[in-house]
């Protein structure tokens, strides 16, 4: 069996989910990799936005992989990767009960596959590490942000790629403040690079100044995390801020501008007029994103955003930040609550 993991004989009765959460991708340390890791990256949970994942044995008379909901495809792409890979019985129903939208900046296909894996390991009654599931996915190439928000939550820094296989290390992980919010700005029907496109773009880059990520490095370690630790969300967010004008402007040439959406860069440039330093966004994008300190003006700048811009192609929403990683039900632990 491929990696040493022995059938499981059968499958368990009963129901499993699985809910993982969304996250956002801040910018990447180190495109450089002079020092033999490359990338590195900083990365932040949310709260309210998931992919949930129900799992459960087949019936006798259909058998094989089933999946239904929206991203149903993508679910069984993943189940059937991970059944041939863990030589698993390729034999459940598979619910996708919400998604994450795709390509749009929020992780969406490492959620995914990590909570099908998770299902079906756990319906199984083998429940696998969630790092061995992605390195079988091909998960966390450049980033182990989603990971570690599927593993952990909070604000995540990972230590970038190194020469080996596995996905990247988690190195400091710190809880977003209760009292912190993250607007969100949607571009509706818009989407980030991906795939071969994205691979393509990362190839059209030019060299990443090693300077340049020496002090993005400095400034994360001495100036965000520990503005973090003192929920100080000003200086977090000038140091995220920062981040974001250095990793866009390296990106520019690939994906239009600092960011991918005109619309969303404008609302950027409002929000940041507005006093708000930690702005940005999400990945390719199109997703952006403004890290306010205080409940209150976070609800007033979601107020004046809609109104100062409707009818357009964006959605506002409020996020909270989330400070634990996905969550495994099973129809007996709902039974008794």
């Amino acid at each position: 069996m491929p990696r040493g993991v022995d059938y499981l004989g059968e499958v368990h009765s009963g129901e499993v989910w699985v809910t993982a959460p969304a996250r956002l991708h801040l910018g990447f340390l180190d495109m450089n990799g002079g020092l033999g890791r490359r990338f590195g990256s900083l990365g932040l949970t949310l709260e309210g936005l998931a992919t949930t994942i129900r799992a459960r044995p087949a019936a006798p008379h259909t058998g094989g992989l089933r999946t239904s909901g929206p991203s149903a495809e993508r679910a069984l792409k993943a189940a059937r990767t991970l059944c041939d890979r863990f030589g698993w019985p390729a034999c459940a129903e598979l619910s996708v009960e919400e998604a994450i939208p795709e390509h749009v900046g929020l992780g969406s296909g490492t959620q995914m596959g990590l909570a099908v894996g998770t299902a079906l390991s756990h319906l199984y009654g083998r429940p696998m590490p969630v790092r061995a599931v992605a390195a079988e996915l091909e998960r966390g190439a450049r980033s182990g942000i989603g990971i570690g928000a599927f593993e952990a939550g909070g604000v995540i820094l990972d230590g970038g790629r190194g020469t080996g296989e596995a996905p990247p290390p988690i190195v400091a992980r710190l809880p977003f403040p209760d009292s912190w919010r993250v607007l969100l700005i949607l571009h509706r029907d818009g989407q980030g690079l991906h795939g071969s496109a994205e691979t393509q773009a990362f190839t059209a880059l030019p060299p990443f100044p090693a300077e340049r990520a020496g002090h993005l490095c400095r400034l994360m370690v001495m100036a965000a995390l520990p503005a973090l630790a003192e929920g100080d969300a000003d200086g977090f967010g000038r140091a995220v801020g920062e981040l974001q004008r250095a990793v866009g402007d390296h990106f520019a040439p690939v994906q239009g501008g600092r960011f991918t959406s005109p619309e969303v860069a404008d609302a950027l440039s409002w929000l940041e007029a507005q006093g708000i330093p930690g702005i940005g966004q999400s990945s390719w994008g199109p997703t952006g994103f403004a890290i306010v300190g205080d409940p209150a003006r976070a609800e007033s700048l979601l107020v004046e955003a809609e109104r100062r811009r409707p009818g357009t192609a964006l959605e506002f929403r409020l996020c909270r930040g989330r400070n634990d990683g996905a969550t495994v039900d099973t129809a007996a632990a709902r039974a008794t609550t």
